[in-house]
């Protein structure tokens, strides 16, 4: 049994990062209850007139991000192991790598694999020619939900999570959002901006969660309803909510080591099954041929998309998708960015790269081939799904019934609709596991890179609070003033955004400055020195794929 030493750090909550936020949510929800509709059209003329006049920023730096993410995978950074070459990982990469395809990608890209296409083929831009349902609107739907889902949202996420990895174990600042500013302020002006950062930061991704959670829960319901005919009212959202909240707040209190990776280990069997499934059932030559041409669409244009906003044309169709998407995920990136940093101790930059944005890439490639490649396949074969995705759009403003759409159409329906709902059902609880856990741990202190677990009434309090917002909000005022709030945290974030990605520069072109580690550096040149092979019997009970990664 562990016992307390003079050396121990006591946990203790801190009340300055974890109050603001707390209190912030409460007043979000009397808000919207009180006057929804004031609410809403205040919310919603700040989040145009920030995509408005600042999309060239978000298109920028999420292009930069990328660019970053590639430079360090092969610079002599890539070999600096986080936590020094003596560190071991908390966990094996086969883990390492399905828990963060379940936390990254959650229940979005299913909620949007089949949804998202529809959107674009019957509503190209200006500039596609043909118009709806053409050639020029099928190729430009493959290439923009690449574009959306794939390597630039993952270096969203990866590039501050290296930051955070070095800064946390390697520079041995503390455990906060704000502590991915050190390389770029330096330490005098960085300790005074933490609380702040770490505060608003927390409140984006507490509204954000409720939203996704509302979301859930009619994905939930919707699935319900195409297979039983249930229609879901506030009872059943009340029942699907407390058994998601409660689920992964027993889950975040079991510990990091247990309750993500164990549901995340099922999740992605059940991601493959799904996966395969549809790619036999469906359409398997013209998905086969869609994912090769799509890819080459994809990056032969991806200069050009990337820094894509639509001013030429003048119809601001790049706002409302994929600067919609950077400003959403950078909203959402500083914890879970906190998150994935926190669990690549033991492996160097590279090994952090492959799993964090070089797996989750290439995967959602795949997906969105099969899901997106079969759903506008049988659109265009007149086989209603846009029709499917239209009518629950206006039941419930998601667009899950181009899903069951699709699963309706092809064999064993009652068989392959509540294996989605699982994945859904676990996708999310393991997401918000993740952003508890990471939430909990911004909020205390005493964490050490030895002892990483918050008190768990932490994990009590916001799992909690998130689901009575989510409740509240659905049943009260509907849920498009907490998205649209969880949106406008993107704009604060987009300039913490910036500071990383100075930090990440720095980081890169001078490692030795900043590494405490001074002996795994060469002595005379200054740059990582190779880095001590990791048995890959020692990462994973999983040894074939670990050791296929690592060569």
């Amino acid at each position: 049994m562990s016992q307390l030493t003079l050396d121990t750090p006591v946990k203790k909550i801190k009340y300055t990062i974890f109050l603001p936020p707390f209190i912030l949510i409460i007043a979000l929800f009397i808000l919207n209850i009180v006057n929804f509709q004031a609410f809403k059209a205040v919310v919603d003329a700040a989040a145009g007139w920030i995509l408005a006049n600042f999309s060239w920023l978000f298109n920028g730096l999420t292009f930069v991000s990328v660019i970053l993410a590639i430079v360090a995978f092969f610079a002599p950074f890539s070999r600096v192991r986080f936590g020094g070459s003596k560190a071991q990982p908390i966990m094996g990469m086969a883990n390492f790598a399905w828990i963060v395809l379940c936390t990254i990608m959650a229940a979005g890209i299913l909620l949007w694999a089949a949804g998202e296409p529809m959107y674009h083929l019957n509503g190209p831009p200006s500039h596609v020619s043909g118009g709806p349902k053409s050639q020029g609107a099928v190729e430009w739907a493959i290439q923009i939900i690449f574009l959306e889902w794939t390597f630039s949202p993952m270096a969203i996420y990866a590039v501050p999570a290296l930051v955070f990895a070095f800064v946390f174990y390697n520079m041995k600042k503390e455990f906060s959002i704000g502590s991915m500013l050190y390389p770029a302020l330096g330490d005098s002006l960085t300790k005074p901006v933490i609380p702040v950062v770490d505060s608003i930061c927390l409140f984006a991704l507490c509204a954000g969660m409720a939203a996704s959670l509302s979301s859930g829960i009619l994905l939930l319901a919707g699935g319900f309803n195409s297979l039983a005919g249930v229609d879901s009212g506030q009872t059943g959202w009340i029942v699907t909510a407390l058994i998601i909240v409660g689920a992964f707040v027993i889950s975040a209190c079991t510990g990091l080591m247990r309750g993500i990776r164990y549901l995340s280990s099922i999740n992605v069997r059940v991601y493959l099954l799904l996966g395969i499934f549809v790619f036999l059932a469906g359409p398997t030559a013209y998905l086969l041929d869609f994912m090769v041409e799509g890819t080459g669409l994809y990056l032969n244009d991806f200069f050009k998309i990337s820094l894509w906003t639509s001013t030429t044309s003048g119809d601001g169709w790049s706002r409302w998708w994929p600067t919609f998407y950077w400003c959403v995920w950078i909203a959402w990136m500083p914890v879970t960015s906190v998150f994935l940093g926190r669990v690549s101790r033991g492996y160097t930059v590279r090994e952090a790269l492959i799993v964090t944005f070089i797996i989750p890439s290439v995967f959602s490639l795949i997906w969105l081939g099969i899901f997106s490649g079969t759903a506008i396949n049988f659109e265009l074969a007149g086989k209603g799904i846009n029709e499917g995705m239209q009518a629950t759009v206006a039941a419930s403003n998601t667009p899950e019934g181009a899903t069951y759409a699709l699963f309706q159409s092809l064999p064993i329906p009652q068989i392959s609709i509540p294996l989605f709902l699982l994945v859904v059902f676990v996708s999310f609880v393991t997401a918000a596991d993740s952003n508890t856990n990471a939430m909990s741990g911004l909020c205390t202190s005493g964490l050490s890179t030895e002892d990483q677990e918050s008190p768990i009434t932490l994990k009590i309090i916001w799992g909690c609070t998130i689901g009575v917002l989510c409740l509240f909000m659905m049943i009260a005022a509907g849920i498009d003033g907490v998205k649209q709030v969880s949106n406008l945290g993107g704009f604060p974030a987009l300039f913490f955004f910036l500071g990383v990605l100075i930090s990440a520069i720095k980081l890169i072109a001078n490692p030795y400055k900043y590494d405490t580690f001074k002996e795994d550096y060469d002595p005379v040149l200054h740059q990582p020195l190779p880095s001590v092979r990791l048995k890959p019997e020692n990462l994973s009970k999983h040894k074939g794929l670990a050791k296929l990664l690592l060569d």
